[in-house]
């Protein structure tokens, strides 16, 4: 069975991780996603059985026992197999060794650009920065509060997320300055009309770019 897929797989791996820690049944797993503030995890419990299935089904993990507590239903114990551990842990390396292809859909959208009016994206663009903001803010909260039950190893995604959106909004701001200073000019409604003007003619590399603004062009 190929397995690949499993390895980009945030909930597959999650339980990976969690049963290679001791064996576990559904019910507790999907407990500690929600202690640990796996939200990246985060699932319905139907999703959490079908992928335990598939882990089952590419024998990284296998089943042990079948217990009940009390009136509960039976619970089903998993425990890692040595393949699912190999896997495991060779995955993690990969994935923090290898940058992957990722495209948000900030990223489609900036790629798009110029389809939006100037004024238009800069209004877009200062109500992300106060999104960022605030998240920003609630990260820093959740780092503060955590921080005094959990290990920082168990936090070291929320720090690099506080990275990522720090960098982003230096970058949003940047591009804003650009925006209002006459750095970065574009006429939508132009390049509509005509989109090879986005391309540079190397005999002419500033031609595109009067031509993009049909401000600058009825100014100059």
């Amino acid at each position: 069975m190929n397995k690949s897929h499993l390895s980009r797989d945030p909930l597959a791996l999650t339980i990976l991780a969690l049963l290679a820690e001791q064996p576990r049944h559904p019910y507790e797993i999907q407990r500690l996603i929600r202690e640990r503030k796996k939200d990246f995890a985060s699932s319905t419990q139907r999703a959490l059985y079908h992928a335990i299935d598939r882990l089952v089904k590419a024998e990284l993990i296998l089943p042990t026992e079948t217990n009940r507590e009390g009136n509960r239903p039976e619970r089903t114990v998993y425990q890692l197999t040595d393949d699912g551990y190999e896997s495991f842990v060779g995955w993690l390396g990969e994935l923090l060794a290898q940058p992957l292809p990722e495209y948000p859909l900030f990223t489609v959208a900036i790629s798009f650009l110029a389809y939006l009016p100037m004024e238009t994206t800069l209004q877009a663009l200062a109500a992300r920065t106060i999104e960022l903001e605030g998240e920003l803010a609630g990260i820093e909260a959740r780092l503060q509060g955590l921080g005094q039950s959990l290990h920082r190893l168990l936090l070291l995604e929320l720090e690099y997320v506080r990275a990522l959106r720090q960098g982003e909004l230096a970058w949003v701001r940047a591009l804003m300055q650009d925006m209002r200073e006459g750095r970065l000019t574009w006429d939508a409604e132009a390049l509509r009309e005509h989109p090879e003007r986005l391309f540079i003619d190397p005999e002419h590399p500033e031609t595109p770019l009067r031509l993009l603004d049909r401000r600058a062009e009825q100014s100059s």
